[in-house]
């Protein structure tokens, strides 16, 4: 079930910094007490192989992001020693020093689970345990939350374990989203930010198709 267009969860969760300092995040909080959108990403596992690549280049783009007035915040049911020896590991040997923004550790699943991310389902009932035994890797799949201000997601994305993503989408939507709230208009397929957008009526639609 889409979540887009509610208020992101409620829940607070273990997280780190890359200094090593233990946290509890709130990423609702996070959005509406310091008035910034956030960019969530969560990503299956540390130490594995599209995943560093992806934390890289959110580091990359931390400034635009920040540019845009957006927090970035990544996210697995990794731990926080887990997070912090990666943080500690050198790029050339596959670690993701150098990464500043803070990693949720979802140890509980209790978000993950909540937002539906999980790789994970009931498989046969085992008589000899009376239980039903689960199927699937229980992390998460490559899924991406854009909240705005107010703690409503604005959009909501999810990757197969082997894609890895397009930070450049994420910061055309922050560009888009952000054009809808101060102009109040409406953006066509493939806008960026400088082109021409539109008013939400037929004539307007119609003007813009006409012209491009």
């Amino acid at each position: 079930m889409s979540l887009v267009g509610k208020k992101f969860p409620n829940i607070t969760v273990d997280a780190i910094s890359h200094m090593g300092d233990n946290l509890r995040i709130n990423v609702l909080d996070e959005a509406v007490k310091n008035k910034k959108k956030v960019v969530l990403f969560w990503y299956p596992k540390d130490f594995t192989f599209v995943c560093p690549t992806e934390l890289h280049a959110f580091q990359s783009a931390l400034g635009e992001f920040e540019k845009r007035n957006t927090m970035v915040i990544g996210a697995s049911c990794d731990t926080n020693e887990v997070h912090f020896a990666w943080l500690n590991t050198p790029k050339n040997n596959g670690g993701i020093e150098g990464v500043t923004y803070p990693i949720l550790a979802d140890t509980t699943r209790n978000l993950s689970s909540t937002l539906g991310i999980l790789d994970i389902e009931a498989g046969e009932y085992d008589e000899a345990s009376d239980s039903v035994l689960l199927e699937g890797s229980n992390v998460t799949f490559r899924a991406t939350y854009l909240i705005d201000e107010d703690g409503k997601i604005f959009h909501e994305s999810v990757n197969d374990m082997p894609l890895g993503r397009n930070v450049g989408e994420y910061l055309r939507l922050v560009d888009a989203y952000t054009h809808v709230q101060t102009k109040g208009e409406v953006c066509p397929a493939n806008w960026e930010e400088g082109k021409d957008a539109m008013s939400a009526d037929r004539n307007s639609t119609a003007s813009y198709l006409a012209s491009h």
